[in-house]
């Protein structure tokens, strides 16, 4: 009888296409499939809470997969670890029950996205943020961001060939702190998310930091609808998902230590 998993997998996504399996290109999906398939004897499919893009990391994506087999969930991890490239972790393999599915059952996803604002950029660490040179005004950056919080239709921030039914979503939080060494990092809580829609919003942000485009032009921008009025995407680098949040679970479910 087939058994359900729960995947939680932390990755560089700086080697590969995303999560979607493709044809010709490495992606996230396709090398834990591969690795799966070693394991197991026979095809196994992974189906992710949803698409990160080419370049965008994941410190707690969720997956899950049905298949036949005695190996203890444990052992899979232990497996699945020794397998995978050094750029891909899974952190923990649970049963779950047969009708768990980690995209429809996923009700909140919290994403981070993180800048170094000095002129001097990075040596170390440079893949896993975005290099602004500029000063940027976080308070202004807070002020922009409090207009992002609430059901609001996003279609000026949603990226070409989004896969959705409507271009509203729900967002819960979205903040920004400021750490040392000239670091500010944003997160967005939200029920879902549209294509580059995080990236987007960065970019409008960051402009917003740069004094090029006041606050309440946010909320002007979600009014008007339009992809063509907003400012450029923020680089992929920078983004990381980190968590995915299921009702009756803990979110993520990354394993300490």
């Amino acid at each position: 009888m087939a058994r359900n998993f729960k995947l939680t997998v932390e990755y560089d996504g700086g080697a590969y296409h995303g999560w979607q399996r493709q044809a010709s290109e490495p992606t996230i999906q396709a090398a834990i499939e591969a690795a799966l398939k070693t394991m197991i004897g026979s095809p196994v499919a992974v189906v992710g809470s949803g698409r990160t893009d080419a370049g965008v990391h994941a410190l707690g994506q969720v997956a899950h997969f049905r298949c036949e087999t005695r190996i203890p969930p444990e052992a899979i991890r232990r497996g699945l670890n020794a397998l995978l490239p050094a750029d891909i972790v899974v952190h923990a393999c649970t049963p779950v029950p047969e009708t768990f599915h980690a995209r429809h059952d996923a009700r909140k996803k919290v994403y981070q996205y993180r800048i170094l604002n000095r002129e001097i950029p990075a040596a170390v660490g440079r893949g896993y943020l975005w290099h602004v040179r500029r000063p940027l005004d976080p308070d202004s950056m807070r002020l922009a961001a409090g207009h992002l919080v609430g059901t609001l239709d996003f279609k000026s921030f949603e990226g070409a060939g989004s896969p959705r039914r409507s271009t509203v979503r729900t967002v819960y939080r979205a903040e920004w702190t400021v750490e040392p060494g000239n670091r500010l990092i944003f997160e967005i809580e939200g029920n879902g998310f549209l294509r580059y829609m995080v990236r987007n919003i960065v970019g409008a942000l960051v402009w917003v930091g740069m004094g090029r485009m006041r606050p309440e032009r946010v909320g002007e921008l979600i009014e008007a609808r339009s992809r063509g009025l907003a400012p450029p995407t923020a680089p992929a680098q920078g983004l990381f998902l980190k968590e995915v949040h299921y009702n009756g679970s803990d979110p993520g479910g990354r394993r300490q230590g």
